[in-house]
């Protein structure tokens, strides 16, 4: 007679296997970026460059009248408005690991994949708008005192942007995937 197998903890667990998994995928992610990605600079460049149109429709749409691009704006990545400095959008400010994060949390977590399917578009989309409009806001900032532009992007604004992306994995788990976590009483 044979022994049953004992089936891994990581399995029996749904907390252990969340974390597994979003190590997991988390480590996979991050050396695909930091040794394919990122060297060739196309994702970082289409994210900024987005950025920085929705950025400025806002401003626009907000009346503020935008610096003039320099004259080799395709390797400058600057916004602002008249009266104010221009801001220097870097890599990290891109919101790609942002979304990133966003996505594992979400492919980790239980929950049924028709859900995630609109869900994760959805919810990159939305982080991408708090991106652009922290990004105006910042532009507004410096425009009446550049002083306060360190404490807000430092402190401010990452509590908006995270808090959001927190608000959607709240979301999430206590709508959406409890469709797949509902057991059928015994």
């Amino acid at each position: 007679m044979s022994t049953p197998i004992a089936t891994p903890v990581v399995k029996g667990d749904p907390v252990l296997r969340f974390l597994a998994l979003a190590a997991g995928l988390y480590l996979g992610w991050y050396l695909l970026f930091e040794f394919a990605i990122h060297p060739n600079g196309w994702l970082d460049k289409a994210a900024i460059n987005s950025l920085l149109n929705w950025a400025s429709a806002i401003l626009r749409a907000l009346g503020y009248e935008l610096i003039p691009e320099p004259a080799n704006a395709e390797n400058i990545r600057t916004i602002g408005v008249q009266g104010g400095h221009l801001l220097w959008i870097g890599d990290p400010c891109n919101g790609i690991g942002l979304f990133a994060v966003y996505l594992i949390f979400l492919a980790a977590y239980p929950g049924p994949w028709e859900h995630k399917l609109w869900f994760a578009p959805l919810g990159v989309l939305s982080i991408h708008l708090i991106n652009a409009l922290r990004v105006a806001a910042l532009c507004i900032i410096v425009k009446y005192d550049y002083e306060l532009l360190n404490f807000n992007h430092d402190y401010t604004f990452y509590v908006i942007v995270y808090g959001w992306v927190f608000l959607l994995w709240i979301i999430w788990v206590l709508r959406y995937a409890k469709a797949s976590n509902a057991r059928p009483s015994a």
